[in-house]
């Protein structure tokens, strides 16, 4: 495989985890300023959100990327929590939590960044035994 070649189907798993990730957060309900605040994108950038949802390829930073990562971990973290109660799955991002001192989850990402969206994976796996 070319370099070429190489680059445009990277392109095109960006753009797919882009979509996934937009769609993950209209089943979360998050306002668009969670949405930014979950990306890591500056709160100025809310045109990113409307190209990722056409499937523009999701910045190249190794922040985003791995962040993306980590938000589809959570998701299918509470999947596999909650099998049998989608509303609670989806809505459990935004709920408050006593393990988060009453905050939500996107509460304490927004306060903690990045090492906030790992103390809310982190909590996730431990509830998954993983």
């Amino acid at each position: 495989m070319g370099r070429a070649e190489l680059k445009s189907g990277e392109s095109t798993d960006r753009g797919a985890l882009a979509k996934m990730v937009m769609t993950l957060f209209d089943h979360w309900k998050l306002s668009t300023e969670e949405q930014v605040v979950l990306l890591g994108l500056a709160s100025a950038n809310r045109a990113a959100l409307a190209r990722y949802r056409k499937g523009e390829p999701i910045g190249t930073s190794r922040d985003q990327y791995e962040r993306v990562g980590h938000l589809l971990a959570i998701h299918k973290n509470l999947r596999l929590l909650f099998p049998k109660n989608r509303d609670l799955a989806y809505r459990w991002i935004s709920t408050r939590n006593r393990a988060f001192d009453n905050l939500t989850p996107v509460e304490v990402i927004r306060e903690w960044g990045f090492a906030g969206l790992l103390m809310v994976r982190a909590y996730l796996d431990r509830a998954r035994g993983i």
